[in-house]
């Protein structure tokens, strides 16, 4: 059933709304996609062994929990091949919340969030540039985040 599941108008209006506000109560997502309380439930489920969905996260402010730099590394791999072994010690790494496997300039894209310069110096220095296979890094510091929004699902009826 999982790999077969075909997702319709209704499943993407759930998700749009899930999206918004994962803590939404289903029962409030049915009444306004009108389907039942169940029916959302049943339907979640079926999402989620489908892959659809993986997982329900918070988004945290890492600013008021002390953590004022959000940074941006492109690494060079000395090799595309020691990608695994690169990955796995990135993961190790706790301020390294984000890692992208991707082509252009850099082989790795990684986001991370630290408290203050002397901390992001010392995770790309002591940890982050310490990895074998890593050639070297460019860095990037976000000013703002300006944007973060999930895709629009439903299609806009004309």
């Amino acid at each position: 059933m999982a790999e077969n599941y075909k997702v319709d108008n209704t499943d993407l209006r759930i998700l749009e709304i899930l999206m918004q506000d994962a803590k939404k109560p289903y029962t409030e997502v049915a009444k306004k996609v009108f389907v039942s309380g169940g029916t959302v439930h049943v339907r979640m489920n079926k999402m989620e062994a489908a892959g659809i969905v993986e997982k329900t996260t918070l988004k945290v402010n890492y600013s008021k929990l002390g953590y004022d730099i959000t940074a941006f590394i492109g690494i060079f791999l000395q090799k595309s091949a020691l990608y695994d072994s690169v990955l796995a010690a990135l993961k190790s790494i706790p301020e390294v919340t984000n890692i992208h496997y991707t082509t252009g300039n850099y082989s790795m894209f990684v986001k991370i969030h630290c408290r203050d310069t002397n901390h992001l110096k010392e995770v790309l220095h002591d940890k982050i540039q310490q990895v074998e296979g890593i050639e070297r890094t460019e860095t990037m510091i976000s000013l703002e985040e300006s944007l973060d929004r999930n895709l629009n699902l439903v299609k806009e009826q004309s």
